[in-house]
């Protein structure tokens, strides 16, 4: 571009290289610096408060029905490797199954009760009630209806649990629209759909995932929770049970640690899923 053409589009090449060169790689540092620091520091305090853990049980000689040590715990998870890996899988798929449900169900009323204040009305005051049951109380119901060897129940625990949080965070984003957008779109003469896929919806993904990353931990809480309510004994939540009633107390808390890794791999997931559907969007406010 020659100095007459950048003068008349208002672009001038000897400011423009000098702030590209001053503002790339500065800001890429930084952007890096704040990612490692992000990934390191809760792993350095992680480690720390493992070695406090281990020094407190060894110093003040814990038995093991009080804390274990996390030595002891390690060994009995190297020691269990493929039955953790075997009821891992187990409460996973009973946990997924269920946010899935649950995630798709809560989505649906909510579009439904985004368009409706009757439905809205109808729809939130029972959502509330069925989020506040106890699982304790819901989980033996639930098991006499189906057989004793099916993983239905647990499931269905699941979705009730993650159908609520969806269910909230969808109502909230389809409504929060911005009026100049809606009445934009009321000029052009577009439908109540035409609203919905291209203003809404697009705009409700925050909200939307944000109700998923609180589903997905409380759908391995539930899915931890119910097992210990009888059926099948092929999850975590019986395993943890049956470790601590037989005073394995190290054993139980290495299943305890298989369940906690299984809530953080459905938050990753949830989180990852987030930032890709909503890159370049503002998330709403936490």
């Amino acid at each position: 571009m020659s100095e007459r053409e950048s003068t008349l589009t208002g672009h001038s090449p000897l400011v423009a290289a000098p702030v590209r060169a001053r503002g790339g790689p500065g800001r890429g540092t930084a952007a890096w610096r704040r990612r490692t620091v992000a990934v390191v520091a809760p792993v350095v305090f992680g480690a720390a408060l493992l070695v406090v853990w281990e020094l407190v049980v060894r110093v003040q000689d814990l038995p093991p029905y009080i804390l274990p040590a996390p030595s002891a715990i390690a060994e009995q998870l190297r020691l269990n490797r493929s039955d953790l890996w075997a009821t891992f899988r187990a409460t996973g798929a009973n946990a997924l199954v269920g946010l899935a449900a649950g995630a798709l169900a809560g989505v649906l009323a909510g579009m439904v009760a985004a368009r409706s204040r009757l439905v809205d009305e109808l729809v939130s005051p029972l959502a509330a009630a069925v989020s506040a049951m106890p699982i304790v109380a819901l989980a033996p119901v639930l098991d006499t209806m189906f057989s004793a060897t099916s993983s239905i129940p647990r499931r269905i625990v699941v979705a009730v649990v993650a159908f609520f949080p969806v269910f909230v965070n969808t109502v909230r984003g389809l409504r929060a629209v911005d009026p100049v957008h809606a009445e934009l779109m009321r000029s052009y003469a577009a439908s109540g759909w035409d609203l919905t896929r291209v203003v809404r919806w697009p705009g409700s993904l925050p909200f939307v995932f944000t109700g998923l990353r609180v589903a997905s931990s409380l759908a391995v809480i539930a899915a931890v929770v119910v097992e210990y309510f009888g059926g099948l004994q092929n999850g975590l939540g019986s395993r943890i049970t049956s470790a601590a009633s037989n005073t394995a107390y190290a054993r139980a808390w290495a299943y305890v640690v298989a369940a906690i890794a299984l809530g953080l791999l459905f938050y990753v997931i949830a989180l990852a899923a987030e930032r890709l559907a909503t890159r370049g969007r503002t998330a709403p406010d936490r």
